[in-house]
């Protein structure tokens, strides 16, 4: 078919090369067509001992080679020659109707030099003018040597001597076709082809490089004719050397087997190919030939041109191999060959070199959409599917749901694959960080399909990126004549943050409980707040006016920082209130609801001594602790009550008989303050860490009428605190005493409930001593905290 074969001669060299292409799917043989024998089927053992190579090129296509002095090649008068090769091609590995295609080759050679030699990568191959006189001078100890055997030589019959470090051996051509050599002569020369590292050949160091040899000596006699050949053959086997950007080939400038008057050696020409073909001007392709009297070195950039990248996985990790067909043809004169053309032909593989793969984000945050690209990777690599969090994807299922991806090209003849991915889509992880921000996050595992071979590799990533696409919520606050209001948008309640009264969770239960009243819309919760619900802080608090404030703080769900904190704060004219302080204070506004009037500046508490701060005609304004004015206290069920009594003492007129007239109403306004036993100190020598603010006790005012009510009072709990001289607790400080301590000097602190009652407890919570007796006097030290 056209475009199958390509062919061409070089240096002595056949070069055909078929089209991997119009191969694809299918099997072949090639067939050397022998004039006498007729075909014969190409092998490794046919190929080294006759001057053949079946190999491929870096792309892959076959290539097949064959020196001009070939086993089957047609001879004319050492000038022209020609080969015919079949090449068989079928669908069936049995080779079962094959189609048979013949292909003649032909070449045009005639400038032989005294000596050629070829080093093929199956066989070293030897050729010698016959009128070149065998021995001319005493220099070869080899001649000599070889003279006593030539009273062996057979009369008319070529033999060969070998040299090898094992001793001499003298054989017969037949015998020596056995052991894979192939010699003979034509019209002008003799030949012999040599395999690698067989039993007559020796490996020696030539500067840096190790070298094949084969040591021989060509004999005919006939008559009076005794014919000596030098046969000798030496190639390198190695010689190759890498770095991470740069492959070298070095071979020997001057083998010494090869020039025995080395004092005579005269460098000619120095020629290097690719692929078959001569390089000019090397340095045109970034390739460097140098040279000098030691060695001859070829470098190529790892991808140069004329070789191939391959992409590879070598252990699960993903890399390339380079490959380049090299070839050097060195020309030299000395005294004894006149002029040797020396070639090499090369075939040169760099070891496995990972390359990571690296995945680039050009994110476009402002698009909010992932712009993610993978590589680099050669051309035989192919992306097979995608991951994206755990959900795997075909490319076709991935471009269903709108993820896109499509190839792009790099730099240096690689390419990438871009994905895009929205931030909203469903498989992207989302975050609330900081404090308006989010943190998207792309969890990608790449397959990709490498080589012909279509092995499969894995990559994951781990894209991210954090924009501030969050809004904090404002809150707004209002209030009524008996309410505060506070309205806070719904969005990202819940999911980013939550409300909190104090360090308590704001939830439905919380606020129903406390005697708040939530309600939501499609935008807002908005909380009704009671102007003496719990958790009601009051600024101020004056005769018929209260400032109060309300606080809810704002926290993220994880984290439980505070964002935001959200207050409302009214003042409110009420005539008849009372509040109950955490640190036990009591205030009360008493409403007169009598007929006739009374005077309330003459109301007072059960402790007569506790009179109102201010009063006007209708209300009266106290304000005490539970620890004084005649307070009592009682326990139900977790709930600690203090009691007292607002009453006016009526006047009395004195008469002429025993009784007596009284002219004003009975007055009596029971007060209560309900506390939480496990949050709310008894006595104002305990109080609680403002920091934490807890909840206020709940107050009611009951009017009593002078109808005598059966009550149970309890008086206050006596306690009674000590400071003793040392920790014996023998000897105490008198009350009210001045006490000087040293910094970290332990204080002896007793505390003791006198109490007799068996349903009373004393625990010690907070302690702290402050300048003054005012509970919230600062500075304050810490004795004991949360017991």
């Amino acid at each position: 078919p056209p475009g199958f074969v390509e062919s061409s001669c070089h240096s002595r060299i056949f070069w055909m090369k078929l089209n991997k292409l119009l191969l694809q799917g299918k099997f072949f043989q090639l067939e050397i067509n022998d004039p006498y024998a007729g075909p014969i089927l190409l092998d490794e053992k046919l190929a080294s001992r006759c001057g053949y190579i079946l190999s491929e090129d870096v792309w892959g296509n076959p290539v097949f080679r064959a020196s001009v002095l070939g086993c089957h090649v047609a001879n004319e008068a050492d000038e022209l020659f020609s080969l015919i090769v079949n090449i068989k091609v079928s669908s069936f590995s049995s080779m079962r109707a094959a189609v048979t295609y013949t292909y003649p080759m032909y070449c045009s050679y005639s400038s032989w030099a005294s000596r050629e030699i070829v080093c093929e990568e199956n066989y070293m191959e030897v050729s010698v003018k016959t009128d070149v006189p065998a021995v001319s001078n005493d220099y070869t100890v080899a001649w000599m040597s070889a003279l006593p055997e030539t009273q062996n030589v057979a009369y008319q019959l070529w033999q060969l001597m070998f040299v090898s470090p094992s001793g001499r051996k003298t054989i017969t051509v037949s015998d020596a076709a056995k052991l894979g050599y192939s010699f003979n002569n034509t019209l002008s020369r003799v030949y012999l082809r040599a395999p690698y590292h067989s039993n007559e050949s020796d490996v020696s160091m030539v500067s840096g490089v190790n070298m094949n040899m084969v040591t021989s000596t060509s004999m005919y006699r006939q008559r009076w004719l005794l014919l000596l050949i030098d046969t000798t053959v030496s190639c390198p086997v190695d010689g190759i050397s890498f770095t991470d950007t740069t492959l070298t080939w070095t071979v020997p400038s001057v083998i010494p087997t090869l020039v025995v008057q080395e004092s005579t050696f005269l460098s000619k020409t120095i020629l290097m190919g690719v692929d078959g073909r001569v390089i000019v001007n090397p340095e045109e392709k970034n390739y460097l030939l140098e040279h000098n009297h030691t060695h001859i070195g070829v470098t190529i950039p790892i991808g140069g041109e004329g070789g191939k990248l391959k992409s590879s996985i070598s252990g699960g990790v993903y890399g390339v191999i380079y490959s380049i067909d090299l070839f050097l043809e060195h020309t030299w004169t000395d005294a004894d060959w006149q002029t040797t053309k020396y070639t090499v032909i090369k075939s040169i593989t760099t070891p496995f070199m990972p390359q990571v793969p690296t995945v680039i984000n050009n994110t476009l945050p402002e698009e909010r959409l992932f712009n993610v690209a993978f590589g680099h990777f050669l051309p035989d690599v192919s992306l097979v599917a995608i991951t994206i969090g755990n959900v795997p994807f075909t490319l076709r299922e991935a471009q269903h749901h709108r993820f896109k991806i499509y190839e792009t090209p790099f730099s240096n003849r690689t390419k990438g694959f871009i994905l895009e991915v929205s931030f909203d889509d469903p498989y992207v992880l989302k975050e609330y960080v900081n404090r308006n921000e989010t943190k998207y996050t792309l969890l990608i595992n790449y397959t990709i399909s490498v080589g012909p071979e279509m092995t499969l590799y894995y990559h994951s990533a781990e894209v991210e990126c954090v924009i501030a696409d969050i809004e904090l919520p404002e809150a707004v606050g209002s209030c009524d004549e008996e309410n505060l209001y506070l309205a806070i948008p719904t969005f990202g309640l819940h999911q980013y943050w939550n409300l909190y009264l104090g360090n308590k969770l704001l939830n439905r239960h919380v606020a129903v409980t406390n005697g708040y009243l939530p309600a939501t819309n499609s935008t807002h919760l908005i909380l009704q707040i009671p102007l003496f619900a719990v958790g009601v802080t009051y600024e101020e608090v004056s005769f018929q006016k209260i400032k109060a404030r309300f606080d809810v703080t704002l926290r993220k769900v994880r984290t439980m920082e505070t964002l935001q904190m959200f207050s409302v704060s009214c003042s409110f004219n009420s005539s008849a209130f009372i509040i109950c302080h955490p640190d036990g204070t009591i205030m009360v506004s008493a409403q007169m609801k009598t007929v006739p009037a009374i005077d309330m500046s003459k109301t007072k508490l059960r402790d007569r001594s506790c009179k109102p701060r201010e009063y006007n005609e209708g209300h009266a304004f106290f304000k005490f602790h539970v620890t004084t004015c005649g307070t009592s206290v009682k326990f139900e069920g977790d709930h600690i009550i203090y009691e007292n009594e607002i009453s006016y003492e009526k006047e009395t007129l004195p008469g002429q008989s025993i009784a007596t007239i009284t002219r004003d109403p009975d007055y009596r306004l029971t007060v209560l303050c309900y506390y939480r036993a496990k949050e709310t100190l008894v006595l104002g020598a305990f109080a609680s860490n403002p920091s934490t603010s807890p909840p206020f006790g709940s107050g009611t005012m009951v009017p009593r009428s002078n109808i005598a009510v059966y009550r149970r009072i309890r008086q206050a709990l006596n306690v009674v605190s000590r400071v003793s001289k040392d920790e014996s607790f023998v000897e105490f400080y008198e009350p009210n005493m001045a006490i000087l301590k040293r910094p970290m000097e332990p204080v002896f602190l007793e505390v003791e409930l006198k109490d007799k009652s068996p349903h009373a407890e004393l625990y010690l919570e907070n302690c702290w001593v402050t300048g003054s007796p005012d509970f919230n006097s600062t500075p304050r030290w810490n004795i004991t905290v949360d017991g």
